[in-house]
């Protein structure tokens, strides 16, 4: 069985209640592919996320954008993975890059919280991805595997994990990997996983991709071979983020 397409939206910290009402029509009333075909998420902040998840149609999913490592209690600011798990909130983005770069989690912290997530329950959109500097300096897949090795180093099963690649370097920034650079990417950590864990999770994991994915370039990223789907952030806000999901076909046809 082949692996489901998976598009994620993550809306940052973006919106007005005015806002991620306009959004939320604009997916409910968007003509997209059947959930056989593709898994859709949608990441609103913590402050929305019940009425999206109350008023989006059922073939949308939603996300939480972060959670606490561990259980809930005296963490001011904090949302602790059992809180999402009582309001119904099946996905939790985890080790986004800008949580890693602005808040200095590392890959050992993203490792624990993974794990803790899953173990709660939560699905996870694990997020590992190489900066600018590192790419020029040609370690991408030695940043990409210990950041990867740091997850599999606290988990069992790998069954309700989605691993998203972003590159740093292209995360907001317009400038997009080449479907090519995607897909090696995509193919080394596939070939990591087959090494280090067993064959069967390298096939059967989801591995997408995240980085100024847009409406233009989406059906080309989604036709690489390694590529699952995508982790979109800006253009998640915006009515192609529809077109984006729609690129899922390009895999039902292939």
């Amino acid at each position: 069985m082949g692996r489901k397409f998976f598009v994620g939206g993550n809306w940052k910290c973006n919106g007005t209640k005015d806002e991620v009402k306009q959004i939320v029509s604009t997916l409910n009333g968007g003509q997209v592919p059947s959930a056989d075909v593709v898994e859709i998420v949608v990441s609103p902040p913590f402050v929305f996320i019940q009425c999206v998840k109350s008023e989006l149609k059922s073939h949308f999913q939603v996300a939480a954008q972060n959670c606490w490592v561990k259980k809930g209690g005296a963490f001011t600011g904090e949302i602790s993975a059992e809180m999402l798990v009582n309001l119904g909130i099946p996905w939790v983005i985890i080790g986004h890059s800008e949580r890693r770069a602005i808040f200095k989690e590392s890959n050992e912290f993203v490792g624990e919280k993974v794990a803790y997530a899953l173990s709660q329950g939560l699905k996870v959109i694990a997020c590992v991805g190489e900066t600018l500097e590192e790419r020029e300096a040609g370690t991408t897949m030695k940043v990409v595997a210990a950041q990867t090795k740091a997850i599999a180093d606290k988990i069992s099963s790998w069954d309700n994990v989605v691993v998203a690649y972003e590159p740093v370097w292209a995360i907001g920034t317009g400038k997009v990997a080449t479907p090519a650079q995607a897909q090696e990417v995509h193919a080394e950590l596939r070939k990591w996983l087959e090494t280090n864990i067993k064959a069967d999770v390298a096939a059967s994991t989801r591995i997408i991709y995240g980085g100024s994915v847009n409406g233009s370039n989406c059906k080309e990223l989604g036709g690489q071979q390694d590529v699952d789907g995508f982790l979109v952030g800006g253009a998640s806000l915006k009515p192609e983020f529809i077109d984006i999901i729609k690129a899922a076909e390009v895999k039902k046809s292939a």
